[in-house]
């Protein structure tokens, strides 16, 4: 299920809230000795975390199908950075890495149990039903996100986001789960959206690592990032940049990007030519096959378009590129307007 944003909490009776936490996004399930861990982008997780795999396998339910957040405690905060380093592909380095930083699931819905879906039963049932699961199979690893249907308590909970929450959620507690729907509201502090990385453009400094290359030019580290979003007719539209890359990271990602160069990049709107600003090198700009999704905080959009250079936050690997769509810069909803939408 997913969520619409809104610049507000909504108001009214019906509504359960609950924390927004800052990690990947997974479906959770054991089918008997069987146990899956699935991104919402649809790739398999549990191989990168064992250690969540192993704890799912030792509750004493023996079928069940989690909605939930991976996380990794990191002191008072959670650390989106680890759970990224823990998609790697040696085996070896995935366990050393589990037991140096233990991941957790944090469960906040129950689709499926003893082989019965739930997710045609409101969400005040299968809450239900989830706290039951956990009277019984409480332990280390395996979290019961909290809720609360008090507005006050959630924006307390709003007020404090930024470390180990990212937001709020709000769900009608009457509501079936709906797979693939908008059908939540999620509220914010900051602006920002998931891109598709759809080319690249090289600084206009030289290469400190290769001195005497010229500008624009093989050698010269990336300058920026041009962002895509996907339209209605599955094209990727240049949406805008980012140039907040952090400097200890632009050698090994120029690297990166250079193996990834394949046109056209963009197949709707593409990112203009030089401008009166940029020199005819740094003006173009390299196409990328769309395989890396960046999230970046944004002020306003103008034209579809973001109306200023955005700030880099993070690498999202969890997330498919075809998820990168332009209703993530819907307006946001209005208290009068989620009331309209959702009748309360």
């Amino acid at each position: 299920m997913e969520a619409l944003l809104a610049a507000e909490l909504p108001e009214g009776e019906g509504w359960q809230f609950e924390p927004k936490w800052d990690g990947f996004r997974c479906l959770a399930r054991r089918n008997g000795d069987e146990v899956t861990l699935t991104s919402k982008s649809g790739k398999p997780l549990a191989r990168y975390f064992p250690d969540v795999a192993e704890r799912l396998h030792g509750a004493k339910a023996k079928q069940f199908l989690f909605d939930g957040e991976l996380i990794i405690p990191a002191g008072d905060a959670l650390s989106f950075e680890a759970l990224q380093l823990r998609l790697h592909p040696a085996e070896s380095r995935v366990r050393k890495l589990a037991k140096e930083t233990p991941a957790e699931l944090m469960v906040f819905d129950l689709l499926e149990l003893d082989g019965k879906s739930l997710t045609d039963q409101p969400l005040s049932s299968r809450r239900e039903k989830l706290e039951q699961f956990f009277r019984k199979n409480d332990g280390e690893g395996l979290q019961l996100s909290p809720m609360t249907c008090d507005r006050n308590v959630a924006l307390g909970w709003l007020s404090r986001s930024g470390g180990a929450l990212d937001g709020v959620i709000a769900k009608r507690r009457d509501l079936e789960y709906r797979s693939g729907e908008r059908a939540m509201i999620k509220v914010k502090q900051q602006r920002t959206a998931d891109c598709v990385v759809g080319g690249f453009r090289y600084g206009d400094k030289k290469s400190r690592a290769q001195p005497g290359r010229r500008t624009g030019e093989p050698g010269s580290e990336v300058g920026s990032l041009l962002l895509g979003l996907y339209d209605d007719q599955g094209l990727l539209d240049h949406v805008g940049f980012t140039s907040a890359i952090p400097a200890s990271e632009r050698a090994q990602l120029t690297r990166d990007l250079e193996a990834l160069i394949e046109p056209p990049g963009f197949t709707g709107n593409a990112p203009g030519g030089p401008s009166r600003w940029n020199t005819e090198r740094t003006g173009q700009w390299k196409p990328l096959r769309p395989a890396l999704v960046v999230e970046v905080r944004y002020d306003q959009v103008t034209a579809r378009r973001f109306r200023h250079g955005t700030g880099f936050l993070r690498w999202r690997p969890d997330k498919d590129p075809r998820q990168c769509t332009f209703d993530q810069l819907a307006p946001e909803l209005k208290p009068s307007e989620l009331k309209e939408l959702f009748a309360a």
